[in-house]
This record gives structure tokens, sequence and C-alpha cells, in this order.
């Protein structure tokens, strides 16, 4: 029987210890920057009734979307994003849950799109929502957990573009294409990858005018400050009632960052960003790299007072963002930050003699109950070669322990980064070695 070759489809990707150890880190950071802010865990699966995805995102999400006949005859769809699968799931359990409720969901989606740099067909989002309120502190609060997320990644050099549906909406209500508003918007949306003259010659090819196209073009570029923004804007649309609102909201907004201590030079209303799905009705977000802002956003979300009022008639607004996890981790690796650690564990346990077996998976022990992570190495070959698996690996201690050693209650704790050793009790000083074991470590370990 001939060999199958070993291949990934197009678009989908394996992930080695080094990267996936990455990963990990980052979505560990993203839980625990969520759930400082109040947000639980959620999951959902992975096929929905295909009548459940159809028609919430975009023309666009509704191509891509992976979907089949199941073995009972029913019309699935794999979710394109975990922002309508959460709308479903709102309203089945929201009388469960009770108002408002917060949730985060990490987990992968699927789209067929083209891949490209940052782009995948499978890739995992980090989403953080709250449910069943309309107050701007939500938005605020959305606004905080972005900038905090990218912050304690390490991130320091990226820029929140805020801007709200509303005002958009506004725009195209006194132009009068009110009607013509989602493939506005969606072409609007595309004015980073394709310029100015690929969304016009869209704009032009769905029948906007000359004329609009010019009023589209002469607001998607009002740029200055927060206050010459708002100002201007004010004085464009300011008659609008809805866009009036939505001028507003990111006034307040705006205002409570800069009280929270978010630097003005982290965020920005750029009204240029509009958000291709259909579903945001207010404020939204898009979050760039300054040093890699071609890879496009990898932080964005936004408000959606309407989307679960396709599943239940109980109002149900919703306002989230959502963490590209492989997008941002591209762009870390094309700015070399990206830093290969497949190691699992810190400590290293060679093993000399298997006759003493019980007692290197003794010293282990001890070592795990103290809430260090070590490994015992599986065969009993000679040291340097059981030393260079543990540089390879990137451990940073081992503890070396032969016959005699053992036969004394003793272990040399052997320091893998300055390649210095001491000899310590481990058997009678238990508080002893773990101290000095602690030393070698080092606080920064201890904390990472």
């Amino acid at each position: 029987m001939p060999l199958i070759e070993p291949r990934t489809l197009k678009g989908f990707r394996d992930f080695l210890p080094a990267k996936m150890v990455q990963r990990e880190k980052l979505m560990e950071i993203a839980k625990r920057v969520y759930r400082r802010y109040g947000f639980l865990p959620i999951d959902t699966p992975a096929l929905e009734y295909l009548e459940i995805l159809t028609g919430k995102g975009s023309e666009e999400t509704d191509r891509q979307m992976y979907h089949f006949v199941d073995a009972g005859g029913r019309q699935v769809g794999m979710r394109f994003d975990l922002t309508v699968p959460l709308a479903r799931f709102a309203a089945q359990h929201i009388h469960e849950l009770g108002v408002p409720f917060k949730r985060y969901h990490i987990a992968p989606v699927w789209r067929g799109e083209n891949p490209q740099d940052g782009r995948f067909r499978e890739f995992v989002q980090c989403d953080f929502d709250t449910i069943g309120t309309t107050g701007v502190v939500s938005d605020i609060e959305t606004a905080l957990v972005i900038h905090e997320l990218l912050l304690e990644i390490g991130i320091q050099d990226f820029r929140i573009r805020i801007n709200n549906r509303q005002i958009l909406s506004g725009l195209l209500e006194t132009l009068d294409l009110k009607e013509k508003s989602t493939a506005v918007l969606r072409a609007l949306d595309k004015l980073d990858k394709v310029g100015p003259e690929g969304v016009s010659k869209e704009l032009s090819h769905v029948g906007i005018g000359p004329e609009s196209i010019e009023s589209i073009f002469r607001f998607a570029q009002v740029q200055g400050t927060h206050d010459e923004v708002l100002s201007k804007l004010a004085a464009m649309l300011g008659s609008n009632p809805l866009a009036s609102q939505g001028i507003e909201r990111l006034s307040v907004v705006t205002r409570a960052l800069q009280a929270a201590g978010v630097p003005a030079s982290r965020f920005e209303i750029d009204v240029s960003i509009a958000r291709g799905l259909d579903y945001y009705t207010g404020i939204i977000f898009e979050t760039t790299l300054l040093e890699l802002p071609r890879i496009g956003s990898v932080c964005s979300g936004g408000r959606y007072d309407n989307l679960t009022g396709l599943f239940t008639k109980q109002p149900l607004p919703g306002i989230g963002a959502s963490l590209g996890l492989d997008r941002l981790l591209a762009a870390l690796e094309k700015l070399d930050r990206f830093q290969e650690s497949p190691r699992a564990a810190d400590v290293f346990i060679p093993l000399f003699d298997p006759d003493r077996i019980n007692d290197y998976f003794a010293l282990a022990a001890m070592v795990r109950a103290a809430g260090i992570s070590a490994e015992v190495y599986p065969e009993a070959k000679k040291l340097g070669q059981q030393l260079k698996y543990a540089d390879q690996r990137g451990f940073l201690v081992a503890l070396i322990a032969g016959a005699r050693e053992l036969d004394e209650g003793l272990v040399q704790i052997k320091d893998l980064r300055t390649q210095t050793a001491t000899e310590v009790a481990w058997k009678n000083d238990n508080e002893g070695f773990l101290a000095a074991l602690h030393s070698v470590l080092g606080i920064q370990n201890m904390l990472s």
C-alpha cells in the first residue's frame, strides 16, 4: 500500500511546541485581563444550524462559510466568528444568566478566504462581550480592556481607532443613501486595503454619484485631535439626530479614556473605519500596530444592539471586541518578537541509574509539589547527551544526582544558563533544598 503524503489543507496549519507555547501564553494573558474586568468563560459548538449563521455578518462571510448537510440531513455551518453564536446563546440562556451578562470565549473559527499575511482559514479569536445594556459605560470598558490587553501582552506602540456607526448612518441619511448603506459601509471598510481610488470605483459600481462620493471622502478625511474631530463632525452632521447621538457618545468615551489614564496617543477618532460586518450599530474599534499597520487590526469589535433580535423578542443589546490571536502572532513574528521557547518545564532531572528510578521520581515530586515544573529524562544515557536535550528544550536548571549523591541524599543544582553548580541536601533538608532551587531559578522565572 503506497504511503499517504503528510500535508495540511491550504489556509490551515500545524503548530509545533515553540509556537504553541506562545499561543497559550497569549490566551492566558487574555483570560487574565478579561477576568480582571468581570467577564466569565463560556463555550459554544463549532457547528450551528446554517440558518443561525447565514445573513448575520455580510455577504462575504456567507460566501466564505464552510457548510454542509450532516448525516441527519440537517443544513449546518461552521462558525465564522464568535459573536453570532453568542447572540444565539444569549437568546437561549439569558433567563438563567440575567443581565448584564459578561462573557469571554477563546476558540477557533473558520472562513474560506484567500490566505495571506496574518489571514488564515482556521484561526483563534479571543472574544469578550457584554450583553443586556446600552449604557456608555460598557463602551468605555471595552476600550479599556483592549488597551490593557495589548499592554499586558507587551506591546507599547499601538493605536485604538474608534468610530461610531451612528455617525456613518447619519451621514448616509443626509446624502439620501440610507437604502445603500450596506454597500457604502462595506466599500468604506476597504479603504486601507484598496485606497480611495478602489473605494471610489466600488461606490460608483453600486450607483453612488460623484457628488455623494466626494462628500463621503470629505467626511472620511476628517482628522485632528479628539476635540477637533468632534467639532468638525458636529459642524458637518450635528443637525442629524442619529449622527448627533454618535458624536456625543464618542465625546463621552474619549473623555473617560483620558480620565482613566489612557494616553491620547494610544487612541484616536477615525471616521474612515466602518467594520464590514452588518450587525454593528454603535461604537466600533480597530487596533493597529504602529510598527506594522499593513497587517490590519489585531483587536476589533463594537456595539451590536439588534443582533439577538433575530432569535428573541427580548431586547439584548451587546458590545464587545475580539483579539485576533493568529494575526497578532504573525505580526510579532514579523517584528522579530517571537521568542522560540519550547520549554515545557523549568527543571530537568537527568536519569543516571534506571535502578534508582524511585529516587528520581521522589525528587521530581518534591519539586512539583513546590509549584515548579520538572521533567525526568526517560532513558539512562550519557550525561552529555541528556544535557544536550535540556539545552535544546530551554530548561533553566538541572538537578544532577548519581548513585553516590542519591545514597547520601544530595543533589547538584546546575544553572544551565550560567553553567554554575551547587551541591545541596534534599532528602533531609527539604526547605533548604527548595530555597536553594528558588534562588537559582530567580524571581523572574517564578513570575513568568
